[in-house]
């Protein structure tokens, strides 16, 4: 989904809620998606005590789920590729920074759960890019590391991958550059979701 925009201005309104935060660019507030809410935190205010947390994490649900109108939508030709992949004999499973319910409504919201034969979401196991939540996927899939591809748009997929010795398939359309991708060696870097129909 293209969410940044949503995840980026609700990431901004939690802090300035929240108070006695640093105010962050919307440049700095992007490095921290894919990332559980908990690890974000930690990530983007490093020197900032954890009593705020919660209620950081709370401002910021409230504003993603419900007060802040920025749409996030799926982006073009994603719905389409999953499909042919899944006919094709592919098993779709996503690995998610998100919460369980956050990740159930964005499903909700696109079509998309009968896509997928399996999840993972940050409130479930470890977070990113710990590699826990992808062995556990493969453990119930059935499937080896050898057998598996992680395709992902952040250094926080990238860096799962890595860790959790499957190949990764970089794209370009999210929060990170070609380059800042490349140097996690994924074994291939496009731009577009239907590049994956060739690959």
């Amino acid at each position: 989904m293209d969410s940044v925009g949503r995840i980026v201005s609700s990431l901004d309104e939690a802090a300035r809620l929240t108070g006695g935060l640093p105010t962050l660019s919307g440049d700095e507030l992007k490095q921290m998606i894919g990332l559980s809410l908990d690890k974000g935190y930690e990530f983007l205010y490093p020197d900032v005590s954890l009593d705020k947390r919660d209620t950081w994490k709370a401002h910021y649900a409230q504003q993603f789920r419900e007060d802040n109108p920025t749409p996030a939508a799926l982006y073009p030709n994603v719905f389409e590729t999953l499909n042919k992949l899944k006919e094709a004999g592919y098993l779709l499973a996503i690995a998610t920074g998100k919460s369980r319910v956050g990740l159930d409504r964005a499903m909700d919201e696109t079509g998309t759960a009968e896509l997928f034969v399996g999840t993972r979401t940050a409130d479930q196991t470890a977070s990113k890019p710990d590699p826990l939540m992808i062995h556990e996927l493969l453990d119930s899939l059935g499937i080896t590391a050898a057998d598996a591809v992680m395709v992902g748009d952040t250094s926080h997929d990238m860096l799962l991958a890595n860790n959790a010795g499957v190949d990764a398939i970089a794209i370009t359309w999210g929060v990170h550059d070609k380059e800042t991708l490349s140097a996690y060696r994924p074994v291939a870097v496009i731009d577009n979701i239907e590049s994956l129909l060739s690959i």
